[in-house]
């Protein structure tokens, strides 16, 4: 009766857990949730829709899906984080282990010569054989072992969430650097053309000049404008080399590998009329780096019972079986036999303090996750409105320059009447045209800045990861894991 109770007593101490037990993040930002939609999302292009995961689709740009595919199939930056993830499933599972009893086996043969004893004695010599199974197991009797898989097992969500992070800034990385590139394209493309009609106004002027119709002022004039728009040309080329090496290094190529590819010169991709954006609720529960923080909270909460637990006393059983004699069969006889089982009791009662402040140490770091959690979500929530507001103004700037650009090709077809009429020079026409150039190239960085504001709103809300996996067994698992196809 009273083994029954002991072990019945032994079984109740080993489902006991100490620790508090995670409960979830804390309400953050609860306004924001009640409201259902973003402060910033007033725009008309804005819909309460959930958001793309795949969001660069909707540029509609084969060029730029391929790059972006390639990207998070081969870039350096998703093999390390997909690493990361690895290492953190391997910790889970040893720290499954560590709970489980563990045993090993020793051989051991021993043979010594010892010295004759005295002059009638020629010596003699000994062999020993041995076999033995060693076995322990410490018993969970407060639960440390199952806080550290909780710890470890949050731990590894949080890597997972930092793999979608990864994803989510690669994806835009790419997709940001595409755009530049397309757009300094363009840009090179409009200086180019600008160049011309100075050139033209130019050498008409000169012509002026030798008629004397014009003075050398008005000809120095035009020929600073010209050197000036061949100079602002210089750096262009440069950004032009830098964007296209970024792709290429981004995709997991080197420095040149995309040239070819991306030479030939295509215009901005422009977002769709409807920019799907959620709401703050979504974008909590979806951001990478807002699920990292929630796992990490969770992980701070368990290192609280682990560090209780190293307080408490601990029971180790310590078990021995072995077989041995002095010739090869005696390893076989049973006869020889020797067990030994041993249970040891280990209690530091006596650490002045010292397990008393790591504890307070594990509850302070859990108060500083809590805090960083809370950050995290406010920072996040900032982040996609900033982005938002930003990609409804600058879709604003973008009309108003639309008809600016329309009202300047208007403006040169009617002095191309008054040209073909005698009304009009042709030098008129050339500055006509030009202001009209100058028109067009504003709208065209507008547009490419409308398109850098869809990638940021898209980045912001957290879109770009997808095929959740887990490291734990927890419903907090977050991340992707990309297809690792092969070139």
């Amino acid at each position: 009766m009273t083994r029954t109770l002991s072990l019945s007593a032994l079984l109740l101490l080993g489902a006991c857990t100490v620790g508090p037990n995670y409960a979830g993040p804390p309400a953050t930002a609860t306004d924001a949730v009640t409201r259902g939609r973003f402060v910033r999302a007033t725009d008309p292009a804005f819909s309460p829709a959930p958001g793309l995961a795949r969001w660069w689709e909707g540029l509609n740009d084969p060029l730029l899906t391929r790059l972006v595919d390639d990207a998070l199939a081969h870039s350096p930056t998703i093999d390390q984080a997909v690493a990361r993830v690895r290492e953190a499933q391997a910790q889970v599972a040893q720290q499954r282990a560590a709970r489980t009893p563990s045993a090993s086996a020793n051989g051991t043969f021993l043979h010594a010569e010892l010295p004759p004893i005295g002059q009638a004695d020629d010596g003699t010599s000994v062999s020993f054989y041995n076999l033995g199974l060693n076995a322990s197991w410490e018993l969970d009797l407060f639960g440390g072992g199952r806080r550290q898989v909780e710890q470890a097992r949050a731990t590894g969500d949080a890597r997972v969430a930092d793999l979608a992070d990864a994803q989510v800034s690669l994806s835009a990385g790419v997709a940001q650097a595409y755009v530049a590139l397309r757009d300094v394209q363009a840009r090179i493309a409009l200086s180019d053309a600008t160049t011309r009609l100075q050139q033209q106004q130019l050498g008409l002027t000169r012509q002026r000049l030798a008629a004397g119709t014009a003075s050398q002022l008005s000809v120095e004039r035009l020929q600073t404008q010209l050197e000036n728009t061949q100079a602002q040309a210089i750096p262009l080329a440069a950004q032009r080399d830098e964007y296209l090496g970024q792709l290429a290094v981004l995709t997991g190529r080197t420095p040149g590998a995309l040239d070819a590819t991306l030479a030939p010169v295509a215009p901005v991709p422009l977002p769709p009329a409807q920019v799907a954006v959620g709401d703050p609720a979504a974008l909590i529960a979806r951001r990478p780096d807002v699920r990292a923080a929630e796992r990490q909270l969770a992980a701070g909460t368990a290192a609280i019972g682990v560090a209780r637990a190293r307080a408490l006393p601990g029971i180790r059983f310590l078990g021995l079986l072995g077989l041995g004699g002095t010739s090869p069969g005696a390893v076989f006889d049973l006869g020889n036999l020797t067990a030994l089982a041993a249970p040891s009791l280990s209690w530091s009662f006596l650490d002045f303090g010292r397990n008393r402040a790591a504890t307070r140490a594990s509850e302070a770091q859990r108060d500083r996750a809590e805090a960083t959690y809370r950050k995290t979500v406010l920072d996040a929530l900032q982040d996609a409105e900033t982005a938002l507001s930003r990609f409804g103004n600058t879709r604003r700037q973008l009309g108003q320059l639309v008809q600016a650009e329309a009202t300047a090709a208007r403006a040169a077809a009617l002095n191309r009447q008054r040209v073909a009429a005698g009304t009009a020079t042709l030098i008129d026409q050339l500055d006509v045209e030009r202001q009209q150039l100058s028109a067009t190239s504003a709208v065209t960085q507008a547009r490419a800045q409308l398109t850098q504001g869809y990638i940021a709103v898209n980045k912001a809300l957290g879109l770009g990861w997808t095929d959740p996996v887990s490291v734990g067994a927890g419903p907090s698992a977050t991340a992707a894991t990309p297809p690792r196809s092969s070139r």
